[in-house]
């Protein structure tokens, strides 16, 4: 039976309105994927900006979410040509960029991920084209339901967030609150001093375009607190995080695990 066209459930998703939740995956093991589709986890954010996964590891979390309606984003190591063009060559529903500083950057990192004549990106007979069987059909819609998003974690992009959010096409940003601290000189925190209120600022600026904000939690509360101010993607943690999270809890009455910090 010949596959479904391509489409983006999280797009979809996210011009209904509705907020949507989603898992950071860093495990070499795309069960992770799996048991979030079970779930019925909106997307999963493949991370190989940190860690050890690969191009390998993307395909088979793209195969494991495969008829489900979980989208797979994949956070590349660069907003590079290379990177933008295989990660959505093999079928992701789109790429989150990091360190994301001017407009200019954004711009490019479009150009590479849409097709002529909206873009530059290349052809390739992949596994998001069935190896060319659907060719015809992907490249149809993928320059509309392809997604671009940047993160916003440095200073830089914060001073030029008007100029990031003018860029065409875009229709989700991500904050990234711990390097974004760390931008401005507060280190080894989540939130530094002003963050919080930064972070909502330029989501209210997003807010007036239309365009969706996205951020990770980190507790219960935490995801609650998001959803209260709206955001349309909410990471509900990472893979590591969440198991950090559990175990610190059931081991509580044999040790004391107060003070072994784990991250999100």
């Amino acid at each position: 039976m010949p596959s479904q066209a391509f489409s983006n459930p999280l797009r979809r998703k996210l011009k209904s309105g509705e907020p949507t939740v989603g898992l950071w995956a860093t495990l070499e093991s795309a069960t992770v994927t799996e048991v979030a589709a079970e779930l019925g986890v909106d997307w999963v954010c493949v991370d190989m900006e940190h860690g050890s996964l690969g191009y390998r590891d993307v395909v088979d979390h793209l195969r494991a979410a495969k008829g489900s309606d979980l989208a797979v984003i994949v956070r590349v190591p660069t907003a590079s040509v290379d990177t933008i063009k295989r990660a959505l060559d093999l079928g992701a529903h789109g790429v989150l960029l990091p360190l994301i500083r001017e407009p200019a950057e954004l711009a490019e990192a479009f150009g590479h991920a849409r097709y002529p004549t909206s873009g530059k990106r290349g052809l390739g007979h992949e596994r998001a084209l069935r190896w060319g069987m659907a060719m015809e059909s992907y490249v149809a819609v993928a320059n509309e339901e392809t997604m671009v998003i940047p993160v916003i974690e440095t200073a830089e992009a914060s001073a030029n967030i008007a100029d990031i959010l003018a860029v065409p096409g875009l229709e989700a940003i991500f904050f990234g609150p711990s390097d974004l601290s760390q931008s401005f000189g507060h280190l080894a925190v989540w939130e530094g001093p002003g963050i919080a209120e930064d972070i909502l600022r330029m989501k209210r600026l997003a807010d007036e375009r239309g365009i969706a904000s996205g951020i990770i939690g980190t507790s219960a509360d935490d995801i609650a607190k998001r959803r209260q101010q709206g955001f349309g993607m909410i990471g509900l943690g990472s893979d590591v995080g969440l198991m950090i999270r559990e175990l610190r809890q059931l081991l509580a009455p044999f040790r004391d695990v107060a003070e072994r910090k784990g991250g999100y």
